[in-house]
Formats: C-alpha cells, sequence, structure tokens
C-alpha cells in the first residue's frame, strides 16, 4: 500500500448517457479534470452499462491513463447512477473520483478458490486481504454473483474484521452468467469478486434502506429449523400469520399478496420495532399441512420477528428516514462523496418515476455531494453488526475524512 499525508480530500462525480463509449469517456474525463482542478486521483470508481461493459477491456487502460488515477475498480450494472439521475436501459458510464490524502488504498480481485475455509482464522484472512484488523480497514465490493461466493466473502471479513464496514454490490447487466463484468484497473473480468481496501485518514459509513414497514405485533420464535420457521409464541407459524394478515386493512391485504416479508430483530438487547431494527428477508413459501413458513434467512428459537410490507410509497419513506438519522448522527455534516448501490427492482419500475433514491439522497444529505453507483443483482451492507447481502435495498457508502474537522 501506499499513502499520502498532504492536502485535503476531495470527490467528484459524473455521468455521461453519450450513446458511444468514446463520446461517454471524453464528456465524463472532461467533467472529472474540471471538478478535480488538478488534484490527483487517487481512486476511480467506474460503473457501465452493459454495452459499454462488454468492450470495456479496450477502454479501460485509456481511462486510467487519461486520468492518472492509482488505483481503478467498477463493474456492469443494469442500470447506471450518477449526478443525480438513475440511468435505466440506455448507454450510460458514471465515474466517481477521489483524491485521498493520507489513505492507504489496497485494490484486490479474488477468485472463488482463494478464498479461506470457513474454519480459518482471522488471520488467515488478514493474509488475504493484505491487511490488519489493527489498521481499522473498511471494504468496497463488486462480485459476480454466479460465480462467487458472496456469503462466504462477507462472512470471512465480518469474521476477521468485524468493526469495519463493507459495502457493494453484485454485478448486473449480462443476460446469462458469465455475461457481467468487473473492471480491475485496465481489466475487465467476468468472474470472481473486485475491490478496495480502504484504511487511514477515511471514515467508512453505512446506510441501508430495506424499504419495508412493520405490521402487527413481534412475536418470539419458540420453534425453528433452518429456515424453516415452525412456531411463533407456541403457536403455529402460519396461524399467527394468518391472525395479522386478518388485522390488515383492505390495501394492505392486497399488498400482502405480492409483498410480504418476515423481519428478524437484529439484537435482542435492542427492543426497537420500528424500520432499521430488523433484517428483512423473503417469505420463500407456506405449508398449510405443517402450518411452518419458510425463509430466506437462517433462524434460532429465542429470536424475535415482526412481518413486513413493502411498496413504493413504503420504500421512499424508509430511505428518507435511513437518510435523515444519519444526517442526524454527524450533525448535519453532509459526506465528502458516495457510492450508492441500489436493487434492479427498485428504481422506476418499483416507483413509476425515475431518481427517486438519488433525488431524495440530494434532498437530505446535500445537492453537492458527489454520488455514483449502479443497479445490483444483490447488494451488501450492514444491519447492525453484521453484514448481509440484500434483495430490494439501497445500500449507500459514505465517505469523509476519519480526521475530524478535515473536509
Amino acid at each position: 500500500m501506499a499513502g499520502f499525508a498532504s492536502d485535503t480530500m476531495h470527490w467528484a462525480g459524473a455521468l455521461s448517457r453519450r450513446p458511444t463509449v468514446a463520446e461517454a469517456l471524453t464528456e465524463a474525463t472532461r467533467a472529472i479534470r474540471s471538478q478535480m482542478a488538478g488534484r490527483r486521483v487517487d481512486l476511480l470508481f467506474v460503473f457501465a452499462s452493459p454495452d459499454f461493459a462488454q468492450g470495456a477491456g479496450q477502454w479501460l487502460g485509456g481511462l486510467q491513463r487519461e486520468l492518472a488515477c492509482r488505483v481503478q475498480i467498477g463493474c456492469s450494472g443494469g442500470g447506471i447512477i450518477g449526478a443525480g439521475s438513475e440511468v435505466e436501459g440506455p448507454s450510460a458510464l458514471s465515474l466517481l473520483a477521489a483524491h485521498l490524502p493520507g489513505v492507504e488504498l489496497r485494490p484486490f480481485w479474488l477468485k472463488a478458490e482463494e478464498l479461506p475455509d470457513l474454519d480459518s482464522s482471522p488471520k488467515t484472512w488478514e493474509n488475504l486481504m493484505e491487511i490488519s484488523a489493527g489498521a481499522a480497514p473498511h471494504f468496497v465490493l463488486m462480485v459476480d454473483g454466479s460465480s462467487f461466493p458472496v456469503d462466504v466473502l462477507i462472512g470471512g471479513l465480518d469474521f476477521a474484521f468485524p468493526k469495519a464496514i463493507k459495502v457493494g454490490g453484485l454485478a448486473s447487466g449480462g443476460n446469462r452468467p458469465g455475461q457481467n463484468r468487473l473492471f480491475f484497473g485496465d481489466q475487465a473480468v467476468g468472474s470472481g469478486a473486485v475491490g478496495v481496501v480502504l484504511a487511514g485518514d477515511i471514515a467508512v459509513e453505512a446506510a441501508v434502506a430495506q424499504g419495508c414497514r412493520p405490521v402487527g405485533e413481534t412475536f418470539q420464535i419458540t420453534r425453528a429449523e433452518g429456515n424453516l420457521l415452525w412456531e411463533l409464541d407456541g403457536q403455529p407459524a402460519l396461524q399467527v400469520l394468518q391472525t395479522v394478515l386478518q388485522q390488515l386493512d383492505e390495501n394492505d391485504q392486497r399488498l400482502a399478496r405480492n409483498a410480504l416479508f418476515v423481519g428478524v430483530r437484529m439484537s435482542e438487547f435492542h427492543s426497537g420495532s420500528e424500520q432499521g431494527d430488523f433484517l428483512v428477508r423473503n417469505l420463500m413459501g407456506v405449508d398449510s399441512r405443517t402450518g411452518g413458513l419458510a425463509v430466506g434467512e437462517w433462524l434460532r428459537t429465542g429470536q424475535t420477528v415482526r412481518f413486513h410490507l413493502r411498496d413504493a410509497a413504503t420504500s421512499r419513506d424508509d430511505l428518507q428516514l435511513v437518510l435523515q438519522r444519519h444526517r442526524l448522527e454527524h450533525s448535519g455534516a453532509p459526506p465528502a462523496g458516495a457510492l450508492l448501490f441500489s436493487c434492479l427492482g427498485r428504481g422506476e419500475s418499483l416507483y413509476g418515476e425515475p431518481d427517486v433514491d438519488s433525488t431524495l439522497f440530494a434532498q437530505v444529505l446535500g445537492e453537492g455531494v458527489p454520488l455514483a453507483g449502479f443497479f445490483c443483482n444483490g447488494e451488501i451492507g450492514p444491519v447492525g453488526s453484521t453484514t448481509f447481502l440484500h434483495g430490494y435495498t439501497s445500500s449507500f457508502g459514505l465517505f469523509r475524512p476519519r480526521t475530524s474537522g478535515r473536509l
């Protein structure tokens, strides 16, 4: 790793909708150079629509040379986010550049066979990532979900680096396995996981909006096996669910037919029962014969659960609440830059209008904060102190100097 100890942190973002990659690169790099105003580009995130990404190996090297950036990573996306817009379908290129004095950077490209065994020690994971937990690192991850066990990666990183923030997403845009692209320097690869380790004078924060609201009461799991939920408060789980549904109004009952989820409280030491207190998981199926429910999460007896619903209004309200909480936690000070990893199931298909999440971000955290990202096949971010692979979420990575007062 290499670090610098002078100057101040600075971020810049650009989005181009030009129809050819040559035009898009020209427009986006011109905007980045203007905003950087002569500052060195230490880190560059690159997100490209599928048509641009398929030939990325031909232009990534030129981009890295043009901006003289030390570390360049990114991926393809079924939708591209940047400059306050979310481009869902047409060609697009988004760049997020950072000048990071005093920050150590280690880019990585991991293959599935390189991951340690599940019973490996934290030291093994430290050796893999070439950094110690004592360095207080954070991680940004982009993964090809068809070729790489993302749950093993984030579980291992949580084990070895419990205080680190891990954010990211699963590359998207391909029509079949092997068509998504990950960008690593001047290479465009079709498998594995790419990312960057950040340490030193940088604070990385996460804000995860799951887009759901709780309904009914909370219940304690009194019998569960794996992801099968058998009993809640001593009653068959399906019977409890049916009682909750009967108490909903007509609109929520209709919504529950297609958008019903199970929330698992993340900490039994915290009795909160509001949005953000639960890890939201799919209700995968019901068994009317046994009264059991299949949930998209491993469960255990004693956990608290609450049923949740999702719709456009709820998703919008939840995101606003998550961002407002983050702003209050930081006394209203905006981040220096941000990444957004949003589910392919959000965006215009959910809201019926474009740019909702990006617009809310700007309204709550600041119009001038550079933001870039993409629509993912799955989003990586923490709920409580544990990192998860999500669906239907917007997971933000927010960056600011670790040293107080440096912006």
